[in-house]
């Protein structure tokens, strides 16, 4: 992830879940956070400079991933911050956005090369949203994925390890902000998504490219308290009484019990739609993993079936997804 905290809001019920079922989940965070403003109103006093910002951060990732119940690497670069104007200002000398490929991806290729993990997750190349970071850590994720398996490339890093998948994540898709918003206009709660509804119709009028595809989503509604600890862990950045509270949990785990993602790359079989990060890893797959392919490509998705599964996200009581099975073989 970019920041600390961005762990807490993206994916977190999958982490904690995992975390809970015995899988070894690390989270790396890119950045130390040290240009991030005091968010929560409710904090008490300004954390100006940069050091004291990355101290209070530290404490409050440690904080995080001990309630998500995960292991936390950090790649020790600066933070960007968020660049405001017109035109926009140079990025800060030093800072993770501005540093050259092979010496950003580096260390997370020695992390992925010395913990071996089967999955890896990240932003898609917009980055979510355009923060330099965020788009330096898909940048950068890519690389040290594609990258880790080679063993001519970033030699002294480690034993050569390759991941088998990687996953965008998408846990502020319009599908989600939509369901919530006229779960809580039902149920007479004020919605703080109505802007967000809003916005996305006006940009759908205008003609902006539709949203990417979901193809796999988590059952998280178990581990919403966790990743709600972790989420008030980051006291500087979430206000207790703000956005990310606002709707019942309840209600939430009634109309939106899942995290989504989007398989990006993979070197061994599965099938879409998923409901599973590790569907399709077994000792016979890796055994015969061959190269990775662009997994949106393989499953030709029209933007048909992506406003389709928009439409009706799940599909059934049951919660499964609505858009047909696709197969997706690897040539070994």
């Amino acid at each position: 992830h970019a920041h600390p905290d961005d762990e807490s809001s993206k994916g977190a019920g999958a982490t904690a879940r995992y975390a809970a079922e015995g899988y070894e989940v690390l989270v790396v965070s890119c950045t130390g956070g040290e240009r991030g403003s005091v968010l929560n109103p409710h904090y008490g006093r300004e954390v100006e400079e940069l050091e004291p910002m990355r101290l209070v951060r530290e404490v409050e990732m440690r904080h995080a991933a001990q309630a998500l119940g995960v292991q936390h690497r950090w790649l020790g670069f600066v933070d960007s911050g968020l660049p405001e104007g017109d035109p926009l200002p140079p990025l800060p000398d030093g800072c993770f956005a501005s540093l050259p490929l092979e010496e950003a991806s580096r260390p997370l290729v020695e992390i992925i090369r010395e913990f071996r993990p089967h999955v890896v997750t990240t932003y898609d190349p917009s980055g979510g949203y355009p923060h330099p970071d965020h788009i330096m850590c898909h940048t950068v994720s890519m690389e040290a994925f594609t990258a880790a398996g080679d063993p001519e490339r970033y030699v002294g890093t480690g034993e050569p390890w390759a991941p088998s998948k990687l996953y965008y994540n998408h846990d502020f898709s319009i599908a989600r902000v939509r369901t919530m918003h006229d779960a809580m206009v039902s149920a007479g709660i004020e919605s703080p998504y109505a802007s967000w509804v809003a916005n996305h119709e006006a940009r759908a009028e205008e003609g902006a490219e539709p949203e990417r595809a979901v193809t796999t989503r988590i059952a998280v509604s178990e581990y919403f308290p966790q990743r709600d600890d972790a989420l008030r862990a980051h006291a500087t950045q979430i206000d207790p009484e703000g956005f990310f509270f606002a709707i019942p949990r309840d209600l939430e785990a009634q109309v939106w019990p899942v995290e989504e993602y989007e398989l990006a790359l993979s070197n061994v079989p599965t099938v879409l739609p998923e409901t599973d990060l590790f569907a399709g890893i077994n000792p016979e797959s890796l055994a015969a993993a061959g190269a990775y392919i662009d997994v949106a490509a393989a499953a030709g998705q029209s933007e048909s079936d992506a406003a389709a599964a928009e439409d009706d996200p799940f599909g059934s009581a049951s919660h499964a997804p609505a858009t047909p099975g696709v197969a997706i073989d690897v040539p070994t």
